[in-house]
């Protein structure tokens, strides 16, 4: 199996002397290196993208980005810059009047990206919630999280899950990055142990959480964060055929690779090689190179002989694929050397392509977006978990490739695509019915069931969305994207891991507590079922704020008795309405805050079961008594145009969350 190797010099002088600017020019401003193609004057640089400025009037010397005020603290030729950003704040008086606040603004010209995987952003503070938005490199994202205090003693939490302290990842090609805060009461009920909120983009490995972390912050600490560099705007191979620039990667001795944030190419010297690859006549040397941790192999430079084996009921991994190996040149040739026409769909993981096979069998092939050893892990774990399941209803993985750097997994086709484009693609949703629904919903939570209690290792899924639900022909459910999922030890019932997931799909218990547990997938399918019965997506930033996060909407609708007026009109007839108020009832059950407020999915099947079937299950006529009771009456009486009075039935899930001050979440991922 081809995997990254990772490559060590053979002496302990990492960084050997080779020249790292041009001849004559500046190659050190104080104490950080200025490699070309950067450079403070114009002959030192590559174009102007690449031009700092270096200020003698500080001691030592500052190194600025371009002609801004963007403090450089270090440079890689890896394609990374570190520099100081300011912070974000908001700061209150007693009585909640504002006195003090500063919204950071980060623009970045073309060939600079914020790094995605180093960097997180970060709000510290009680009663707070923050925002970080701007433009990708062809659309706008939003993402954020919130933060919030029981007391003065959540100060003194250590770890950042959402006791006084929260992060959140961001998405790739972020150019730009507005950085907001708000509060929910003007910090008048945390003000004597917090006065100011804070929010930034920082380098997660740079800032270490602490009580003097936070009592050591002020509104004008400028904190470390991490750029991402490269050349122009095109692909290694656009920029060796394009004429009217000059090729970067100038070292004969020199690659040329792209990377995986940002647009444009990057250079560097050939493995055995060490230099600036920018530079002609710069890279020499001599490296041996080791697999990875966690890998075996012949230790020979450039060494394809790395393999990882997984232990699965006492077989390998390897083992259980032998039999269905596919060459890479069968898949090249299936997918058109993986043309951009045969996409047809993209994860945070990979991309999935439509392939046809010699015996003309239709496969989906999905492909990791780069070599990194945590998508190898992410590679191995999907066949892990997918080797555990034999259910109707998940997605087959027929194979895969081992001969490749990049790891490819090849799945059954499923033809009719996802449940999130049925419900949001709006040319599809008018024959798009309830009966539709219903069956989706009961497929979906059949395996989920299925994968709590019945596979051999209970698993968790932990990545239940309407894009991870694929429909076949017949609109069969085939659940996917097991990369996430986790094995659960048969003693354990939950497992402290970091937080991954979906933005307005994730269980708030999960984010606050780092707990996976099963009933994170039953929050998860909440949502779903949510979707299927408002044709809302789960986040949307379009909608007013109340609106835009779909779970806690659609319980504040509940709870003002308007559930009629938020459903999708293409489902709502004479014949199905108490099914739907039963299914809002049971979407309800699954939002609690609390996980073991939440039904099992085992219970969820059954009664979504038995509401096809027309009977009832044992789990709402014993638990849920009272509401069915209320629910026939007002079924029977109380129903007044659209509205149905769900004051006591269904405002649980709301009312816990306004009592336990856990406070609406408003970002998303």
């Amino acid at each position: 199996m081809g995997l990254p190797t990772f490559c060590a010099s053979n002496n302990n002088n990492h960084l050997a002397n080779f020249p790292v600017a041009k001849p004559n020019c500046a190659d050190r401003c104080g104490d950080i290196s200025i490699p070309y193609p950067f450079g403070t004057t114009e002959k030192c640089y590559y174009n102007s993208t690449y031009l700092v400025t270096c200020n003698t009037t500080f001691n030592p010397p500052k190194l600025f980005f371009q002609k801004s005020t963007l403090q450089i603290t270090g440079t890689s030729l890896d394609g990374q810059l570190k520099v100081l950003n300011i912070i974000s704040h908001k700061c209150y008086a007693q009585n909640g009047s504002r006195t003090s606040a500063f919204d950071t603004w980060i623009r970045l010209p073309i060939g600079y990206t914020v790094n995605n995987t180093a960097n997180k952003f970060t709000i510290l503070g009680c009663d707070s919630s923050g925002f970080i938005s701007g433009m990708l490199t062809d659309r706008i994202y939003t993402t954020g999280c919130i933060t919030m205090c029981y007391g003065e003693e959540d100060l003194a939490e250590v770890s950042c899950t959402g006791l006084g302290c929260c992060q959140s990842f961001i998405p790739r090609n972020v150019r730009s990055a507005n950085v907001s805060l708000s509060s929910y009461y003007n910090n008048t009920y945390v003000w004597k142990y917090n006065k100011c909120n804070y929010a930034f983009l920082v380098e997660e490995s740079a800032f270490n959480f602490s009580l003097e972390t936070r009592t050591n912050l002020r509104p004008t600490t400028m904190l470390p964060m991490v750029v991402d560099w490269a050349m122009g705007n095109g692909t290694c191979e656009e920029a060796r055929n394009d004429t009217s620039t000059t090729y970067a990667c100038k070292s004969p001795h020199s690659e040329c690779y792209n990377p995986n944030n940002g647009d444009g190419y990057r250079c560097r010297c050939k493995e055995g090689y060490q230099g600036n690859p920018y530079l002609e006549d710069s890279c020499n040397g001599s490296f041996r190179c080791d697999c990875p941790k966690g890998y075996t192999g012949d230790e020979i430079k450039g060494s394809k002989g790395c393999t990882r084996v997984e232990s699965v009921g006492g077989e390998s991994v390897v083992y259980k694929l032998a039999s269905v190996i596919f060459s890479s040149s069968e898949l090249i040739k299936a997918t058109n050397n993986f043309h951009t026409s045969m996409i047809i769909g993209q994860g945070g993981y990979g991309v999935v392509y439509k392939g046809c096979l010699t015996n003309k069998r239709i496969v989906a092939i999905k492909k990791s977006k780069e070599v990194d050893p945590n998508q190898i892990d992410q590679f191995i774990n999907e066949v892990i978990v997918l080797s555990q399941i034999n259910h109707r209803n998940v997605v087959k993985l027929l194979g895969c490739c081992l001969e490749t750097e990049v790891p490819l997994l090849v799945y059954e086709f499923i033809s009719n695509g996802t449940l999130f484009e049925y419900i949001h693609n709006m040319p599809r949703t008018h024959s798009f019915d309830w009966e539709m629904r219903l069956k989706i919903a009961t497929e979906t939570a059949g395996v989920l069931s299925y994968l709590h209690s019945a596979a051999s290792t209970p698993i968790i899924h932990r990545d239940v969305k309407s894009a991870n639900i694929l429909l076949d022909h017949t609109f069969t459910v085939k659940v996917a994207d097991f990369g996430a999922s986790r094995l659960v030890p048969i003693d354990q019932t939950q497992l402290s891991t970091m937080v991954q997931g979906t933005f307005g799909y994730l269980d708030p218990e999960y984010m606050q507590t780092n707990q996976l547990t099963e009933k994170s997938d039953v929050y998860s399918f909440g949502v779903v079922l949510v979707e299927l019965l408002t044709g809302r997506k789960a986040l949307s930033y379009d909608k007013p704020e109340e609106e835009r996060n779909l779970a806690n909407f659609f319980l504040s609708v509940l709870k003002k008795e308007l559930l009629f007026r938020v459903l999708d009109d293409d489902i709502v007839c004479g014949g199905n309405r108490e099914q739907i108020v039963e299914v809002a009832r049971l979407a309800k059950g699954c939002l609690n805050v609390r996980g073991e407020d939440r039904p099992t999915m085992k219970e969820v099947a059954m009664e979504l079961e038995g509401l096809r079937l027309g009977g009832k299950h044992s789990w709402e006529q014993t638990e849920h008594n009272e509401e069915k009771i209320e629910m026939e009456s007002l079924l029977g009486e109380g129903i007044n145009g659209l509205d149905i009075d769900y004051a006591n039935s269904v405002s649980i899930g709301y009312d816990s969350l306004k009592d336990n001050n856990i406070l609406p979440m408003s970002g998303g991922r």
